[in-house]
């Protein structure tokens, strides 16, 4: 490769700053991110000197047209997900876009369409898939260790994690609380290994039973006078290959735990839990549980934004793609819709 990618970043807050343009400039010589945006200018100079990014700007449009832009990363709030990508698409650029897609299946599907016009790469920022841990179980289930896989649990809680940052806990701009933020990875890490199968049925509740009250914030103090999103969500997922997921995501619930993320896999040959890896099978009339060992210590967030590099250059496929963001868009729309009605949703 002789000449150099050029890489745009939509948003400067946290997640662009901690993840995004560094793992870009520690890729190597031939990624340079040349713009920022940010809808708050001061925002973008000031992020545009900290990593000596030579252009700011305002309005990302202005940087799509302005300058000639490989690839863009969108680290922006849910709200904008899809006018960005689908913007960015049309201009050319192949797109990292941070999870979820967006907050509505409409949206996703929009941003799908304009993938498939386009030609380019949108993938988005499921950054639990490139964990050790799941590479390593994905490759088991893809040599068939564990058979066809029919029954997942995953949740991911945290006894008092409401961001007390951005805007995570505002429904208008994330279109949702623990469900469509950090319930989305389990999500879809639980989906990754299952194949990311067709879903049928949905039921799903919601709670807002913490948040809305002054309390102990592990993850800072959280705005709770304007508290609007949900603090657990809880459901149950059928497949049309006859498979279930049994799902719950919490930002405060009064658990042991911290923080804690659980993902168990059954299938027909055997099973597993993710964190840590461990794998249970029977073999020679013997149940056996194997531990893996040694297990690569990596940055997710980097083999994330590397794998996306590489898979521009051609090197690799996209471990993402625009249909599953929609259906796990769909399925989280589902959830939050059967909470509403108090009814399941059939798809």
């Amino acid at each position: 490769m002789t000449q150099s990618l050029r890489i745009g970043i939509i948003g400067a807050g946290a997640i662009a700053r901690g993840a995004h343009i560094p793992n870009y400039q520690n890729y190597g010589e031939h990624v340079v991110v040349v713009g920022v945006a940010n809808h708050n200018l001061h925002k973008a100079e000031a992020c545009a000197e900290e990593f000596a990014i030579p252009h700011a700007y305002e309005r990302y449009e202005d940087m799509l047209h302005e300058l000639e832009l490989d690839a863009v990363s969108i680290c922006t709030p849910n709200k904008f997900h899809a006018e960005q990508a689908i913007a960015a698409l049309e201009a050319g650029c192949h797109v990292l876009c941070e999870k979820p897609p967006a907050i509505s299946p409409e949206e996703a599907k929009r941003m799908k369409e304009a993938a498939e016009k386009s030609g380019k790469i949108l993938m988005y920022g499921f950054h639990y898939r490139f964990h050790s841990e799941m590479e390593t179980l994905k490759r088991f289930i893809d040599e068939g260790e564990l058979g066809d896989i029919y029954a997942v649990d995953a949740s991911y809680n945290r006894r008092r994690g409401i961001p007390g940052w951005g805007v995570f806990t505002n429904k208008e701009l994330q279109g949702g609380g623990t469900l469509i933020d950090n319930g989305v990875h389990m999500l879809d890490a639980a989906l990754y290994l299952m194949g990311y199968p067709t879903p049928k049925t949905v039921l799903g509740s919601t709670y807002q039973e913490i948040g809305t009250r002054e309390g102990v914030g592990l993850f800072g103090e959280w705005d709770y006078e304007n508290f609007s999103v949900e603090d657990m969500a809880r459901g149950m997922i059928t497949f049309t290959n006859g498979a279930s997921l049994q799902f719950q995501s919490s930002f405060a619930a009064n658990i042991e735990e911290k923080d804690v993320q659980h993902l168990q896999i059954m299938g027909n040959e055997g099973g597993a839990q993710v964190f840590p890896l461990k794998l249970f099978q029977e073999k020679h009339d013997t149940l056996l549980d194997v531990t893996p060992r040694y297990l690569k210590d990596q940055d997710p967030h980097q083999h994330l934004l590397h794998h996306f590099i590489r898979s521009i250059l051609g090197e690799t496929v996209p471990s993402s793609t625009p249909e599953q963001g929609l259906v796990l868009q769909t399925i989280v729309h589902a959830l939050y819709e059967s909470a509403k009605t108090g009814k399941a949703v059939e798809l």
